[in-house]
């Protein structure tokens, strides 16, 4: 009996060991995921021939660190599932790195795929299993790869009738109305074979929407991507294989203008026509047996008129269903009656779309239904936002019905269009069905109402028989880019003012970052840089900000100058051309892709176009100042807004160009141009000395006339000296506060305003200027309705309603409230700051950012004599953290004392804060005081 228990028990402590143990194990076990090649999971259409690899580490213990990766990259699936990498096997490397790891395998083949796992080793002598399979698929290299493909249209636009660049405004009246026709271009084929794998290769001018055998290929909208059309154009690469069937399959492709061709009808920005709709296709077939075929376009596709009637990319759109001709993307369509497409030239280069494409992110059901006046109704779908309206509706043959979008109302109720472009306008012609559903397909506008005349709301009365409209919603398109960011607190005007900014950020990411979604739709380049970390903190921008910086580079002048918008569709006057705060962008902003993802190449791929604008700017410049440009856009002066108006160009020019040049020097060390970088620091100190000997009063320590902005970028870009910083800083302080806690700068001044203030320790100010209603800024455009941030402090009507050059405040949510900011030196977020500011009368604050490496969260929270800050911190990363006490003893961490802790180090005090440094892992502190928390 004895013997029995005693065996039993052996049993159970047996069972107890290799539970605990496994539950150990698994605690501690390291995982590897979020496999990217160039930013993007399983990317289409490659044509790096050295593309990047990351991947992300996941532990549930504290400090891992990646010690070593071995990388298997193959073009075999069944070879890379057995462990074999037979185009590249790194065999394991001794490095940390886990982001922007480039190939260094067999030379890449155009159209191919590649399949690649990893696995990793960290500093507690872990290692994880293989990855999941990822993959890529390389796009056409050369243009020998488009293996014939030829420009294919409907019709030719005469080289005479050509307006390229464009014109500012409606042009020459003479020219006439400048109608086209939208094409639909088809082509039916065999596949005879079982199939291992297709992939269709497509450039469209300006747009396409590709379908096969009846269905659109994608989510995509307006692609592809918008361009610097007599330099390159975009291609697209879809994964096709389980479109096509066995036997007969058709191809259609629906053609529209976008800034390719611009009607001269309705409202424009600009009159532009490089050409007529074209297309360019290569389909590629992979069968089972290893045999290609390849479908390419040529004379023998099939074109005819669309049901598009009118396509703007800033006027509208019509649509005739009556012209709709079922089964023309399909099989077996009878195209007697179709024309051969015609042979076209197109762009000297055509390059693959590896930005995110735009999509339709969002919708919204009407909030509200008004009539304002007889025969006309105005729906209210309750939010401000770039997009186009999807309607479904019953009526009789050929009736037509209007839609006017429009981001404001009159007094009286109807729809205005005075500071959003105007007459724009949609119309649809019915076919007499029981229901019919519509969307516009090749242009998009800003709007929160839509106005419709000639149609009534189902169930309204109805004597004139007018179609009704059964439905409508308004459907939100932006960028595809990944959200990263979230913020939250407890302040409800902060967030309130978040959703806000983050509508007008959203509405204007397409193919570049717009200053608005209607009246002008141009990529305006100032907000690339000065909005940049804003956008980041919300969006992974990585693919957007290259195909930006390559529109700079397509853009910038023989003379060296990069003009204020990219691609340069126009050539405006004066500052509107040539404005360094603009243009600037060429240099600040790849040199910020850099900070934010650790993207050497594109400093690489940047520098020659930087060295160019730098010398254009030495040029230009006066004893080392410049003075021309548009200066402090939009500040609050005595007049209405425009150029700057309390602050000199030459102070935001100059000192601009300084930072340009400290810029130069830091990327001529990355890329160790050692000549170059001694170069610019010399031109930069002179450049310094002739700026404060301009505008530097000692005796005042006030920068030329006093502003915020003035002072603000002076202490910023590092212009003041060390001696009178703190009093520059405090002059700035004293102007807000004597301004009754309210702002003046404007589009250029205000990031510096607060970036200033919060590197100074000021965020109580910042929480002061932005916490009212009563004056322009945040709080005021909301109470005045505003659902989306608007181009002028002050809310005015007369100018656009959705612009996001002023939306500054959102870094400040993230890296001031919510504390997360990148170590200085750092790249990518491998070394953080958390540094959360608790002023004013937030009490919590969660704030979380999807970085390069993983998710960096803080949340934190504070009572009378207590403050609560839970964080976590990716695996192979690193973090200071900032608790607000000067008393070590009085902080814990899980319970327990943070001393004698050794995965929390303990580094110094400083300003009140102690500061301790940590690994990766989460981690709850608490600071108990005998005081209240301040």
């Amino acid at each position: 009996m004895l013997r029995r228990l005693i065996k039993e028990l052996k049993k159970v402590w047996i069972c107890f060991l290799l539970t605990f143990f496994s539950g150990v194990l698994i605690a501690q076990q390291l995982t590897v995921s979020g496999l990217k090649c160039e930013y993007q999971r399983t990317p289409l259409g490659i044509e790096e021939t050295s593309p990047r690899l990351s991947w992300q580490l996941q532990s549930e213990s504290r400090n891992v660190a990646q010690t070593a990766y071995h990388v298997l990259v193959s073009d075999n699936r069944a070879l890379i599932e057995k462990n074999m990498g037979n185009i590249w096997d790194s065999r394991k490397q001794s490095s940390a790195q886990s982001i922007q790891v480039e190939y260094r395998g067999k030379p890449l083949e155009a159209t191919k795929v590649y399949y690649w796992k990893v696995k990793v080793w960290d500093n507690q002598s872990q290692s994880s299993s293989w990855s999941d399979v990822a993959s890529w698929q390389m796009g056409l290299l050369q243009k020998d790869d488009w293996k014939g493909a030829q420009w294919i249209a409907y019709e030719r636009l005469a080289d005479s009738l050509r307006i390229v660049p464009g014109v500012h405004g409606n042009g020459d009246p003479a020219w006439g109305p400048g109608k086209n026709i939208l094409p639909l271009l088809r082509k039916e084929f065999e596949v005879k074979k079982s199939i291992r794998r297709a992939t269709v290769f497509i450039a469209g001018l300006g747009h396409f929407d590709l379908r096969i055998n009846g269905e659109k290929v994608g989510g995509h909208f307006l692609d592809a991507g918008w361009t610097q059309y007599n330099k390159e154009a975009i291609y697209v690469t879809f994964d096709i294989t389980a479109r096509l069937e066995k036997g007969t399959n058709a191809l259609g492709a629906m053609l529209g203008n976008g800034f390719y061709y611009i009607p001269r009808e309705r409202y424009r920005k600009i009159t532009m026509a490089y050409g007529y709709p074209k297309m360019i296709c290569r389909v590629l077939i992979e069968y089972a047996d290893g045999a290609q075929e390849n479908i390419v376009s040529d004379h023998s596709w099939k074109a005819h008129p669309g049901p598009i009637t009118f396509s703007s990319i800033y006027g509208g759109e019509d649509y005739d269903a009556n012209l709709r001709e079922a089964g023309w993307d399909q099989p077996f369509f009878n195209a007697a009656h179709w024309k051969n497409a015609i042979l076209v030239d197109g762009p000297p280069l055509l390059k693959s779309q590896t930005a995110e494409p735009l999509i339709i992110a969002d919708s919204f059901t009407v909030k509200k239904i008004t009539q304002p006046k007889p025969g006309v109704w105005v729906y209210d779908f309750g939010q401000n936002a770039s997009g186009i309206f999807r309607v479904k509706v019953k009526g009789k043959k050929n009736s037509r019905i209007t839609f006017k979008p429009a981001e404001l109302i009159t007094d009286d109720g109807l729809i205005t269009q005075e500071a959003s472009g105007a007459p724009v306008y949609f119309n649809y012609t019915l076919a007499g069905d029981d229901s019919e559903v519509w969307q516009p397909q090749f242009t998009y506008y800003g709007f929160r109402y839509m106005q419709i005349e000639g149609a009534v709301p189902q169930g309204e009365s109805n004597p004139n028989h007018l179609p009704e409209v059964l439905e409508i919603k308004s459907l939100h398109t932006r960028n595809g880019a990944a959200k990263t960011g979230y913020f939250s607190c407890s302040n409800d005007l902060f967030n309130r003012t978040n959703v806000l900014i983050n509508w007008a950020i959203k509405s204007n990411m397409a193919s570049v970052f717009t200053d608005c979604p209607h009246r002008e739709k141009l990529g305006w380049l100032e907000e690339s840089h000065l909005m940049g970390a804003s956008v980041n903190y919300n969006y992974d921008i990585a693919t957007l900000c290259r195909k930006v910086i390559r529109d700079m580079i397509n853009a910038q002048t023989d003379e060296g100058l990069i003009p204020d918008i990219a691609p340069e569709y126009v050539h405006f006057e004066k500052g509107f051309r040539d404005s360094p705060e603009w243009g600037s962008a060429g240099i600040i902003l790849p040199w910020y892709v850099y900070l934010w993802y650790n993207d050497k190449r594109v400093l690489s791929e940047a520098y020659p176009m930087m060295k160019r604008y730098a010398g254009y700017l030495l040029a230009k410049s006066e004893n080392y100042i410049l003075s021309h440009g548009l200066g402090d856009w939009f500040d609050i002066g005595p007049k209405n807004p425009g150029e700057s108006q309390l602050t000199p160009k030459g102070i935001t020019a100059t000192a601009i160009f300084y930072y340009d040049l400290r810029t130069l020097s830091r990327i001529a060390e990355v890329l160790n141009e050692q000549k170059d970088r001694a170069y610019f620091e010399e031109i930069a100190q002179r450049v310094k000395n002739a700026f404060n000997a301009a505008f530097f009063n000692k005796e005042t320590a006030q920068y030329a006339t006093g502003s915020q902005t003035a002072n603000a970028m002076a202490v910023y870009m590092e212009l003041a000296e060390p001696e009178y910083k703190d009093a520059v800083v405090d002059n700035l302080v004293k102007d807000i506060r004597e301004r009754g806690n309210s702002l003046t700068a404007g589009d250029i001044g205000y990031h510096y305003v607060l970036r200033v203030l919060e590197d100074n320790g000021r965020s109580d100010v910042i929480y002061d200027m932005n916490s009212r209603t009563d004056v322009p800024g945040y709080g005021f455009q909301l109470a005045h309705g505003a659902t989306a941030l608007t181009e002028s402090w002050q809310a005015y009507r007369f100018v656009s309603n959705n612009h996001f050059m002023l939306g500054h405040l959102m870094e400040w949510f993230y890296s001031g409230l919510g504390g997360i900011r990148q170590a200085e030196g750092s790249m990518a977020f491998k070394k953080i700051v958390i540094h959360p500011e608790p002023v004013g009368d937030v009490t919590e604050a969660e704030t979380k950012y999807e970085s390069p490496y993983g998710t960096i969260t803080t949340k934190w929270s504070k009572q009378a004599k207590n403050f609560n800050l839970s964080i976590e911190i990716p695996t192979n990363t690193t973090a200071v953290v900032y608790l607000p006490t000067s008393n070590i003893s009085q902080i814990s961490e899980g319970g327990k004392t943070v001393t004698n802790r050794k995965e929390i180090k303990f580094v110094r005090y400083e300003n009140g804060r102690a500061l301790f440094s940590v690994g990766s892992g989460q981690y709850q502190f608490q600071v108990k005081s005998g005081k209240e928390n301040e």
